[in-house]
């Protein structure tokens, strides 16, 4: 898990190979949002997903186990958004 600075979130955002605005959708939205973005993505780069969705943490948990992701970190941030970093698996 990642620490709730705003310095270490912008930068994982900023190396991610693809950004995900999923704020104020619930479940299932942000996890095909994000696995839609991974497709696009080469194994091993990342995929930076914001989501406000109370479940989302326990949905990306579930999902990066279950098809072979990495969840790389998450960070409470304002206003409710919960910053989620997740590595393509090969």
């Amino acid at each position: 898990m990642s620490g709730a600075g705003d310095a270490g979130g912008a930068e994982e955002a900023a190396e991610a190979a693809a950004y995900v605005d999923a704020r104020d959708l619930i479940c299932p939205l942000p996890v095909l949002k994000a696995r839609k973005a991974l497709k696009g993505v080469a194994p091993g780069h990342t995929v930076a997903v914001d989501a406000t969705d109370p479940a989302a943490e326990a949905d990306f948990r579930a999902f990066c186990e279950s098809v072979g992701h990495g969840l790389v970190s998450v960070e409470a941030r304002d206003e409710g958004v919960t910053r989620f970093v997740i590595a393509r698996g090969e």
